[in-house]
C-alpha cells in the first residue's frame, strides 16, 4: 500500500465506487502482516515514500518469496537486497516480469502506481573508484532508481589517476547530491567533498589488499577526513547510501519548491 493507492482507494470509496468491504479487506493489514516468521510492514510506503525493503541475507528462498509475494498482493513494489543464486533463482521461477541483477545481488519488480518523484532537488550522482566497487555502486544505483529519484554513475574516477575525476567537474559541480563508493585507502570522498557544496555520502568498500582488514581502513579514513560535512555509512552499505541521498534530495512540504503533490 501506497499514497497513490490509498488515495484511490478512499476516492472509490467516497464515490460509492467500491463497498466498505472492500475497503475493509485492503486496509486489514495495515500496519503490517504477520507471516510468522515476519512482519512485512505495509504502511511503509505511506510513511516513507517507499515500501519495505527485503534484506535477503540470512532469510531462506521461501521466506524470501513469500515476503515478495505478500508486498504484490497488497500492490508494493518488491526490492530485495542481498540476494543469493538461489534466491534469485527462485524468485524469478515464482514471480512474472521480475528483474534481477546479479552483480549487485538485488533483484526488483515495480508496481502498477510506481513513478518518478516529483519533489527532488535535481540529480544523484554516485561517483565510484574503481570497477571492483561496481557491486555497492549498483546496489545504490537501483535503490535511488527504484525509491524515484534521478540518478548517474561516474565509474572508475579513484584518486590514482585523479584526471579521470576531473574530466567530470561540470556533473560533479550540477549534482545535488553525490555518493562516494571507494575501497582502498578510501581517499575519494575527501577529494570530491573538499571539491563540490552539495552533501556527500562516502561508502567504505571491503575492496583491498591485504592490510586493507576488508573495509575497516576505508571506514576508518573516511570517518577521519579532513573534508568537512562528509557523511559516511557502513561498509558495502550501498542500500543505506542510496536511502540517504534520496531522502537528501527530496523537497519537504514545508520547503520553497514543494509542488503540492503527495511524497
Amino acid at each position: 500500500m501506497d499514497n497513490q493507492n490509498l488515495l484511490q482507494l478512499l476516492n472509490d470509496l467516497k464515490n460509492q465506487q467500491i463497498s466498505v468491504d472492500k475497503v475493509f479487506e485492503q486496509l486489514r493489514d495495515l500496519p503490517f502482516q504477520d507471516l510468522g516468521f515476519a512482519r512485512v510492514d505495509h504502511h511503509r510506503a505511506i510513511r516513507k515514500g517507499y515500501p519495505e525493503v527485503i534484506f535477503c541475507q540470512g532469510k531462506t528462498p521461501s521466506q524470501v518469496l513469500a515476503i515478495a509475494k505478500a508486498q504484490i498482493d497488497h500492490g508494493e513494489t518488491i526490492f530485495g537486497t542481498r540476494a543469493s543464486d538461489a534466491v534469485c533463482e527462485l524468485i524469478c521461477r515464482e514471480i512474472a516480469d521480475v528483474s534481477v541483477d546479479i552483480t549487485a545481488r538485488c533483484f526488483w519488480k515495480k508496481s502498477a502506481s510506481w513513478k518518478p518523484k516529483q519533489n527532488i532537488r535535481g540529480k544523484i550522482l554516485i561517483c565510484a573508484a574503481g570497477t571492483a566497487d561496481t557491486p555497492v555502486t549498483i546496489e545504490a544505483l537501483h535503490t535511488i532508481n527504484l525509491i524515484g529519484h534521478p540518478c548517474e554513475v561516474l565509474s572508475d574516477i579513484g584518486v590514482s589517476g585523479i584526471h579521470r575525476l576531473f574530466a567530470s567537474r561540470e556533473k560533479l559541480l550540477e549534482a545535488s547530491v553525490i555518493v562516494v563508493v571507494a575501497g582502498m585507502e578510501g581517499a575519494l570522498p575527501s577529494v570530491i567533498a573538499g571539491y563540490v557544496s552539495c552533501p556527500v555520502i562516502a561508502v567504505p568498500t571491503s575492496v583491498g589488499y591485504g592490510s586493507h582488514l576488508n573495509g575497516m581502513v576505508p571506514l576508518l579514513a573516511m570517518l577521519n577526513s579532513c573534508a568537512s560535512g562528509l557523511t559516511v555509512v557502513n561498509i558495502d552499505n550501498g542500500f543505506g547510501a542510496g536511502c540517504a541521498a534520496a531522502a537528501i534530495n527530496t523537497i519537504r512540504a514545508n520547503e520553497p519548491g514543494y509542488n503540492g503533490s503527495v511524497l
